[in-house]
């Protein structure tokens, strides 16, 4: 069984970052150390963080004092806000990409446009965008969210940075019969375009596909419904443990591919199953030879 992983599987830059400034805090500083939400969108990860003192929290009336670091998805104005009121010291692990939306939004708010925000509306990095804008601003997933949008004067677009650049470009060509000025700033990761179009050109040329990253993130169940468009076996999994060789039988050719908050250890796992699930097939096909 040949097994081909993905170039660019695993940690993006943002996602680096944030792990990089999330153990160096654990290192240099004494007393109690959150996060406001998961970190990054990867379960496993997050529990081993746990082990540093790095403990996740629901929401600020949770966290007393100490230390917040903020998660790479960033969070909302009014929760920066709240967590300078608390006293508490703060370190900004936003990637920088989702940054730049937010100040994209700040913008084209002040300069008076309705914004639409191409994402999905109960994600994290979506609300903090949502929140630097005021007045007429809302949430789009895909066009038929706007059906009812009337005419408007100008019109600001931005993307949720996991988005695929498709949605971002069927919500663009309708809102040009919607407005006579169109501002659109592509604020879509190129990390996220890597790793999409990657996979999605393995999907078309194995038996099977492995996605890896956390049942929460956006980005690998992104990854993982464009692969099943082309290749309809394609599994979704966390850890090795949840893999099944039966999904590999009649397979010569294998890929795996993971999400941008997905560690190389958890890959290198995942591949290691399926080396193993190959090397015994191959061994019980040669036995019965005759």
């Amino acid at each position: 069984m040949e097994i081909l992983v993905a170039k660019s599987a695993g940690f993006c830059f943002g996602v680096k970052r944030a792990i990089n400034m999330a153990q160096e805090c654990a290192n240099k500083r004494k007393g109690e150390i959150h996060t406001l939400g998961p970190i990054i969108h990867n379960p496993q990860v997050v529990k081993e963080l746990e082990h540093s003192h790095i403990i996740p929290k629901r929401g600020l009336e949770e966290i007393g004092g100490g230390t917040v670091i903020i998660r790479s998805h960033g969070i909302t104005l009014q929760e920066t806000e709240m967590i300078q009121d608390k006293g508490l010291e703060m370190i900004d692990a936003t990637c920088p990409f989702v940054k730049k939306s937010q100040e994209i939004v700040a913008l084209l708010s002040r300069e008076g446009y309705s914004i639409i925000v191409v994402g999905e509306k109960e994600h994290p990095e979506v609300k903090g965008i949502l929140s630097y804008g005021d007045g007429d601003i809302m949430i789009a997933a895909s066009i038929d969210e706007l059906k009812d949008m009337p005419m408007k004067k100008k019109i600001g677009i931005v993307a949720q940075t996991t988005q695929q650049i498709k949605n971002l470009k069927e919500i663009v060509s309708y809102c040009l019969e919607k407005t006579t000025e169109l501002r659109v700033f592509n604020t879509i990761c190129n990390a996220t375009t890597i790793r999409q179009s990657e996979s999605y050109e393995l999907a078309k040329e194995v038996d099977c596909i492995v996605v890896v990253g956390g049942k929460n993130s956006a980005n690998t169940n992104r990854l993982a419904d464009m692969c099943r468009e082309i290749q309809p076996r394609t599994y979704h999994v966390e850890v090795a443990s949840e893999l099944d060789p039966a999904w590999f039988d009649g397979a010569s050719k294998v890929s795996v591919t993971a999400g941008a908050s997905t560690p190389d250890w958890l890959i290198d796992e995942v591949v290691s199953f399926i080396k193993a699930v190959g090397e015994k097939r191959d061994k019980y096909v040669n036995v019965k030879q005759p």
